[in-house]
């Protein structure tokens, strides 16, 4: 579905009709975008804007890595970014934004409605003093929106982060160990999406292109140092998944030796017990030096003795020796 956003003579005009998609009239300021494109409305821009076939083709399979191409009158974008619902990052969802940038035109295609593309078109039709900045300031005002939406989601790992950390150096579970898992991916993901996009930005911001005015540029110059901070962010992220991992790893083999150490214990200690009553059990009637052994109170009593004290003795001396 198309929609148009034009600025005529200091006004905004909204429509959504096929016949406004083309590039404006001289003094005109014309902002085409296209929701859950179709192969007709491709060749529909095709024709009238002469994009490249390339172009076109990318638009129909929104699943490119972000990237900057010049052509003969006009810039070809992707910008890509991510959201997520809930508190807390379970599924992210990819945002992808291609965008045709001409001197007095804009055109924007993309598979679902993105938010801040959304929320900069009800900004521009209430403002019209923003839209009389060029069709690159419009650009801008979607991209910063697009990048800025990735800070929530690094919010929300970082605080899950430090509650994974408590809990794993506390009682390691192996959910926990799921969850390092479910995060490393998500940022892994992030990560593949947004190193590509700070170098397009920076190359952007760098070239020095007619079609991106020099004030606009001041400002893409910032969204390059928010995707700086957010590729820090993400490394930073994945270094503290790393030492959680290695704390979980680390807990669960220290208790791990614990449940040996005190099975060693056990043993230990059963092992003299066995020795006594392996002796007492034998099937012999008589021993050297004892007579009518089998039927002795004392030696009886003896091996009683035996068995409670020689417990005693050996934890005693494990105390001692802090084995316990």
């Amino acid at each position: 579905m198309f929609r148009v956003l034009e600025l005529r003579d200091g006004r905004v005009v909204l429509s959504e009709c096929s016949e406004r998609v083309a590039p404006p009239p001289p003094a005109l300021l014309r902002w085409v975008d296209l929701i859950s494109p179709v192969a007709m409305e491709l060749e529909l821009l095709r024709e009238r804007f002469d994009f490249h076939p390339l172009t076109i083709e990318d638009c129909g399979h929104l699943d490119q890595r972000p990237k900057l191409e010049e052509y003969r009158d006009h810039l070809f974008l992707v910008t890509q970014g991510f959201s997520c619902k809930g508190d807390k990052v379970d599924e992210l969802e990819l945002q992808e934004l291609h965008a045709f940038l001409g001197e007095r035109y804009l055109v924007t295609v993309h598979e679902t409605p993105i938010a801040a593309l959304e929320k900069t078109w009800q900004r521009l039709s209430s403002e019209p003093k923003l839209f009389e900045r060029g069709v690159d300031f419009a650009y801008y005002l979607v991209a910063d929106g697009i990048v800025d939406d990735n800070f929530p989601i690094l919010d929300r790992i970082a605080d899950e982060l430090e509650e994974l950390e408590d809990s794993v150096l506390s009682s390691p579970r192996r959910k926990d160990l799921q969850r390092i898992f479910e995060l490393k991916h998500h940022l892994v993901s992030m990560r593949k999406v947004l190193s590509p996009q700070r170098d397009v930005l920076g190359l952007l911001t760098k070239r020095g292109d007619a079609r991106v005015s020099e004030r606009t540029a001041v400002y893409l110059r910032d969204v390059y140092d928010h995707l700086v901070r957010i590729n820090e962010s993400i490394e930073s992220s994945r270094d503290l998944l790393g030492n959680a991992l290695e704390a979980y790893l680390s807990a669960v083999g220290q208790r791990t030796n614990e449940i040996m150490k005190y099975l060693t214990i056990m043993s230990a200690v059963f092992l003299p017990l066995a020795f006594v009553v392996g002796f007492f059990g034998q099937n012999f009637e008589n021993l050297p030096f004892i007579e009518d052994w089998t039927h002795s109170d004392r030696l009886m009593w003896g091996m009683v003795v035996m068995c409670v004290a020689v417990p005693v003795v050996m934890l005693t001396w494990f105390k001692r020796k802090n084995w316990l």
